[in-house]
């Protein structure tokens, strides 16, 4: 498929998913399929609350990822992948590979 540079949609995705977080919490609730708030927190450490908090909710309004409140005291909230946020999977698995590949390049070209 030919892409056009000027029709490109890489800047598009790319602001979805950059952040200094947002990877690793993908890559979090790909592995487990559904997190608690502080489960994720304690699995990055030096995130802080409330940069936690951010990147759940721009992900959150992406509907990339899918916040479920139980209706219970202390309240309860699970993260999760939504069904259509699982399509970023395979980007996600592709920019690791490529990331470990350049890396390597890297090494060996100096």
């Amino acid at each position: 498929m030919e892409k056009k540079a000027m029709a490109c949609q890489v800047d598009g995705a790319l602001e979805i998913i950059v952040g200094k977080w947002k990877s690793i919490i993908l890559l979090l609730l790909f592995e487990h399929k559904v997190l608690r708030f502080n489960e994720l927190k304690r699995a990055i450490p030096g995130i802080t609350q409330k940069m936690l908090t951010t990147q759940l909710r721009e992900l959150e309004e992406e509907e990339i990822v899918h916040r479920e409140v139980y209706p219970q005291v202390p309240p309860k909230v699970e993260y999760s992948i939504t069904e259509y946020g699982k399509a970023i999977e395979p980007v996600l698995d592709a920019m690791h590979d490529w990331s470990i590949l350049h890396l390597e390049h890297k090494k060996t070209s100096k």
